[in-house]
């Protein structure tokens, strides 16, 4: 992490005597390793999954096989639309893209999201009408397919365990892969069932199953990308503790126009006033973006500094701190 800052001193027309500091800390968030490759292993290996298992589903006349090739589908959509937004969060800032393409890590999250929960609209759906009019399956095919899948769909989550911890994105890849590998152990588990019984219904019983199981992994990932594309303060993040922390830096009596916000899934990003009893020591703001970035890991402050005493900020909340 690198920092610098700068201290300019300027007067606004009416508002001579009224003197400014802006510091800008910038730095590196945790970066996690390249998962280029991880990411076009595990979309050839589902894209292949998907063909076969939708084959088989549709020769074996099985709905638990269509609905989970369906949702693996959806999941190389999103892990494809992930794999996009990681290369483009690299991308140099621009004189009209100022923080880069950062904020596309974000909209692949919520794309992802929404992306599968409408597709277990389609399997439910779908289950329902086979409530309506059962059919026969082929449950020692339903197995050996959904076999296969719990192999490809543990290996895929494997290659994103890794990198979960500090991005949205490879946390969601991570997530639906283990999930889809639970999925398919459903999948054998009800063609046993279907073998030893002989009753069909227990086929749309799993997709159901499927559904809610991709409901419950979804739900937390739609949540927390609508969140970030909203600029809500991160949950990791006290907005109260980062707060207390500003205002209590040495000389500040008062703070106001706070703000808080995710620049990607990996970077946050914050402004503030501060207003000041006197003009701060050359080290000031380096040392108050120094601490912000131990304490919360917010890596992008911009702070503006307010002398006590000369005219009010037009920004400045009816009650600040």
């Amino acid at each position: 992490m690198h920092g610098h800052s700068h201290d300019h001193p300027h007067d606004h027309g009416d508002h001579a005597g009224h003197d400014h500091a802006e510091g800008h800390a910038h730095g590196h968030a945790h970066v996690p390793k390249d998962f280029g490759r991880a990411f076009a292993l595990g979309i050839a290996l589902n894209v292949g999954f998907v063909v076969l298992e939708a084959a088989y589903g549709v020769l074996s006349n099985s709905m638990a096989l269509v609905a989970d090739a369906g949702h693996n589908l959806s999941d190389v959509l999103g892990l494809a639309a992930a794999w996009l937004a990681s290369v483009l969060v690299k991308r140099a800032p621009t004189a009209r893209f100022t923080y880069g393409l950062r904020g596309s890590s974000i909209l692949a999250a919520l794309f992802n999201a929404v992306m599968l929960l409408v597709a277990t609209g389609a399997i439910i759906a779908e289950a329902i009408q086979r409530f309506l009019e059962p059919a026969p399956v082929a449950g020692t095919t339903v197995m050996v397919v959904a076999g296969i899948g719990i192999l490809i769909n543990s290996f895929t989550a494997w290659l994103f365990a890794s990198g979960g911890k500090h991005d949205i994105n490879i946390r969601g890849a991570y997530l639906h892969m283990a999930a889809d590998a639970a999925v398919s152990l459903g999948v054998v588990l009800a063609g046993l069932a279907i073998l030893a019984t002989g009753y069909d219904w227990i086929d749309p019983v799993v997709s159901l199953a499927i559904a809610g199981l991709i409901i419950v992994s979804t739900w937390g990932l739609l949540t927390e990308s609508l969140r970030m594309a909203l600029a809500a303060v991160p949950p990791r993040i006290d907005p109260l503790a980062v707060r207390a922390c500003l205002i209590e830096r040495p000389g500040v009596v008062g703070l106001h126009d706070l703000h808080i916000w995710p620049m990607s899934t990996t970077e946050v990003a914050l402004t503030a006033h501060l207003v000041v009893a006197e003009a701060p020591g050359s080290h000031f703001l380096k040392e108050t973006a120094e601490s912000l970035r131990s304490l919360f890991g917010i890596h992008h402050a911009t702070l503006q500094i307010e002398l006590q005493g000369r005219t009010a900020c037009t920004l400045a909340e009816e009650c600040s701190a």
